[in-house]
């Protein structure tokens, strides 16, 4: 409507720390080079959206549906979680906890630091041309990093030190759910790419942290 001010969208993640670093370093070499990395990374990371978005492979689009949906608030991992610690005897009790344990660290560092500082708007689906039959609801926070990948991950990290052979089943788990944020439309690639990364390394200090903690107990 004219005279109404809409308020202006926030700019993507990589290029307001291209607009900064800009502005920091001037135009030394250093900074034409940084911020033509993160212009170039922000163009391939959409560009990889597409791709996924552009796949004709209906057959996966109510499964891979389903599986984005039924991990919101880690609701698999914790499932698991209560099998291991009623079936698994004192290893699986152990697993279980440490588990546990790695998705609250991760669900914190990436809910609050990380996606506060990121900012990333969510991409924008139906522009972008993913199907309406893959959807699900588009959460209301910020894109990055992918919270369901990174709680994933850090799940199938921390347990599979504990509980070596179900490190590839739940890492498989965890590559399909971190798939079907992409392919669902509520996350780019790069989102679920940093969020697995760190859910990996922050899984992997959980498992490291219980595993002292246990010898000197002993």
């Amino acid at each position: 409507m004219d005279g109404v001010t809409t308020p202006a969208a926030p700019e993507p993640l990589e290029e307001r720390l291209a607009d900064r670093l800009g502005s920091r370093l001037g135009d030394r070499p250093s900074g034409r080079r940084a911020t033509s990395l993160l212009r170039g990374l922000a163009h391939y990371d959409r560009a990889a959206y597409r791709v996924v978005a552009g796949m004709s492979t209906p057959l996966l689009d109510e499964p891979l549906r389903r599986a984005s949906r039924f991990a919101n608030h880690s609701k698999p991992w914790f499932l698991v979680a209560a099998a291991l610690a009623l079936l698994g005897g004192p290893r699986g009790r152990r697993a279980a906890l440490t588990g546990v344990a790695a998705i609250a660290v991760t669900s914190f560092a990436v809910n609050q630091p990380m996606k506060l500082a990121g900012g990333r708007r969510r991409p924008d689906r139906e522009r972008l041309g993913v199907p309406r039959p893959r959807w699900v609801r588009m959460p209301m926070s910020t894109s990055f990093p992918s919270g369901h990948s990174a709680s994933a991950a850090a799940f199938a990290v921390a347990v599979g030190d504990v509980v070596p052979p179900l490190r590839r089943p739940l890492r498989a788990a965890a590559a399909v759910v971190a798939f079907s944020r992409v392919y669902t439309g509520v996350h780019y690639p790069g989102d679920v790419i940093v969020g697995a990364t760190v859910g990996a390394v922050l899984g992997r200090m959980t498992s490291t942290v219980a595993s002292r903690v246990r010898r000197r107990r002993r």
